[in-house]
């Protein structure tokens, strides 16, 4: 059984009142929690990864909750995403280990999401910034949530860390206008549309 030893979070929130366009009467929301833990398969290829993604489904369900109150509750929160970033000693397929806590968890607190929560990795050293991709939760092809939020940690990953980082928004981009499916259409039976 690995140890994933915490080693700090923190919490990222923007407030979207324009975008160059006019100020909007809501703004806009999003927010990102990244965790940083020890990685214990430095310097060891474990063939057996996936068991130890059920070690890291509480840190996802932790994560989550702190997010969720980041953004004001859960009420309004259609957009996700999720992203791993590995320290210089470890490998990519190390943030892999994120997709089903970091994933499941916010699909379990956000309740019907029916839609993969995009998702982005890399390898990087202290100070690397990763770019979280952004969704709607329950229709893949809703082009309004396309989006994204960079996040990063002055001290962080060290090369024996991994960077887990999960990422929520509240409505499409603050001046969309490209068209396509609209969140009012979404039928919601296979997750795209």
């Amino acid at each position: 059984m690995p140890e994933f030893i915490l080693r700090k979070t923190m919490i990222f929130i923007e407030d979207i009142h324009h975008d160059g366009g006019p100020i909007q009467k809501q703004p806009r929301r999003r927010a990102a929690i990244v965790a940083l833990v020890k990685n214990p398969f430095v310097g060891v290829f474990e063939d057996d990864l996936q068991s130890a993604m059920d070690d890291l489904k509480p840190l996802g369900l932790v994560m989550t909750d702190r997010l969720v109150e980041a953004m004001g509750g859960v009420d309004g929160i259609d957009g996700y995403g999720k992203a791993g970033l590995v320290g210089e000693a470890g490998e990519l397929e190390h943030t892999a280990l994120w997709h089903v806590p970091g994933g499941y968890a916010m699909r379990a607190r956000l309740g019907e999401a029916k839609a993969i929560v995009p998702s982005s990795m890399k390898i990087g050293g202290v100070g690397s910034r990763i770019d979280i991709p952004l969704g709607h939760i329950n229709a893949a092809y809703v082009r309004s949530h396309f989006d994204g939020i960079e996040v990063g940690v002055p001290d962080g990953p060290k090369a024996d860390e991994l960077l887990f980082a999960l990422a929520m928004s509240r409505g499409g981009r603050i001046h969309h206008r490209m068209g396509g499916l609209q969140s009012q259409d979404i039928i919601g039976e296979d997750g795209l549309r």
